[in-house]
């Protein structure tokens, strides 16, 4: 670094808040953010050394436009279990000696010629009572979470 970079960078904490703003006005062309002296230095010291030396290449440039545009998307909800489960793998359960098999579909569940849309669904025709499906195939502990 040369060392009127350094000087400069290196008086930044000795100055005032004032000071660092009117430097912001002056190296950032805006006005300064309603931030603690600390970030000020902080990003002062940055700015600093990218006038004297170059900012950021533009390979990390795109990259950093990739990263948010990644972070700004709307986040894809948490599949649950059950839905993680690949098209054409089949469920296996025995229910008082008889054993079911159910079978994944890309948008629902086939059990028995029947096309079911959860499998809370097959379980509950399976035991005739309101059932977990995750739970009764064994996906899931009762009292798990997700």
């Amino acid at each position: 670094m040369r060392s009127d970079t350094l000087q400069r960078v290196a008086a930044l904490p000795g100055m005032s808040a004032a000071e660092l703003k009117k430097m912001w006005k002056e190296l950032c062309q805006s006005e300064p953010p309603p931030y603690n002296k600390a970030f000020l230095v902080k990003r002062l010291a940055y700015r600093i050394q990218e006038l004297a030396h170059g900012g950021l290449s533009e390979r990390s440039e795109k990259r950093l436009e990739r990263l948010a545009a990644e972070e700004e998307a709307p986040p894809e909800k948490k599949r649950p279990p059950g839905e993680r489960l690949l098209p054409g793998t089949r469920l296996v359960r025995e229910w008082k000696g008889v054993e079911h098999c159910c079978t994944v579909l890309d948008d629902g569940f086939e059990y028995q010629g029947r096309r079911f849309g959860s499998l809370s669904a097959v379980a509950t025709a399976i035991t005739g009572t309101k059932w977990n499906g995750l739970v009764f195939f064994a996906l899931k502990k009762q009292g798990d979470k997700a």
